[in-house]
């Protein structure tokens, strides 16, 4: 787990989902928000539903992103996120979901239910850049904290 320290911007968790092994996506993810000048901390592949909403909980953070490639982020976001939502503590984080999130490809029905399911924004693979940049900037800086 990699966390750097900035005076400024939201304190971000990225983490994968507990069935993704791949890491390059959440390297990518932590480089980018750290240049847009928010503090992430990294988790790393294979993350447990419970080691998630542990360092949640402990971190306090102001966002969390999800990342998965392996096709499997519909399904296993559907209970992380269930898993989130249900302490509460960690009830009212924000959290998005992105990636390949279904094994045949972008599916509206996976982004309407991982939304009915309690994600705050679902960002398909293919999705552009500038979308998940005016979601970070519509999120408020130290409200969980």
């Amino acid at each position: 787990m990699t966390e750097v320290p900035s005076a400024s911007g939201l304190k971000v968790i990225v983490s994968s989902v507990a069935s993704d092994a791949h890491t390059w996506n959440l390297v990518f993810l932590q480089l980018l928000l750290e240049e847009l000048g928010h503090r992430v901390a990294n988790l790393g592949a294979c993350v447990p539903d419970e080691l998630l909403v542990e360092e949640c909980r402990r971190q306090r953070p102001d966002l969390v992103v999800i990342s998965s490639v392996n096709g499997h982020g519909a399904n296993d976001g559907r209970r992380v996120i269930r898993e989130l939502r249900g302490h509460p503590e960690t009830a009212a984080i924000p959290v998005v979901i992105g990636g390949k999130l279904g094994i045949d490809g972008a599916d509206s029905t996976d982004q309407a239910r991982l939304l009915e399911a309690g994600f705050d924004a679902v960002f398909e693979e293919g999705a552009s850049l500038a979308s998940f940049g005016s979601f970070l900037r519509s999120i408020p800086a130290g409200v969980t904290t």
